[in-house]
């Protein structure tokens, strides 16, 4: 499966952004697939994921401000982000992998296909 993420920018403090990720060559239902972030100087980190059979996990650090969705018509992943805070400024990239354990759904390691990334960037 091949990913490309869309949607990124520079937003103020309390603004919202929806990042999408439109994947091609596989339907991303017979993934388990997320979003992920690396700010200049941390680790990656997971911040949403669905897995095959629909279950999500969403980090604590975002949990009520962002959401993910899909839209399996069009093949592609969403994460709709409000209340951004500058702490959220990152590089944000989308992920799948066939087969993801529950317990790592938001843990980088686990995923086998990413795309190229899309910068939000949020200023106080």
């Amino acid at each position: 499966v091949q990913l490309v993420e869309s949607g990124g920018g520079s937003v103020q403090s309390g603004g919202s952004l929806r990042l999408s990720c439109a994947a091609s060559g596989s339907p991303l239902s017979r993934y388990s697939r997320g979003w992920f972030r690396q700010a200049p100087g941390k680790e990656r980190e997971g911040v949403a994921a669905i897995n095959s059979s629909g279950s999500t996990s969403v980090a604590d650090s975002v949990k009520g401000r962002f959401t993910i969705s899909q839209d399996n018509a069009k093949n592609t992943l969403y994460l709709q982000m409000n209340s951004l805070k500058p702490e959220d400024t990152a590089m944000y990239y989308c992920a799948a992998v066939v087969g993801a354990k529950w317990w790592s759904l938001l843990a980088p390691s686990a995923y086998d296909y990413w795309g190229q990334g899309t910068q939000v960037t949020v200023s106080s």
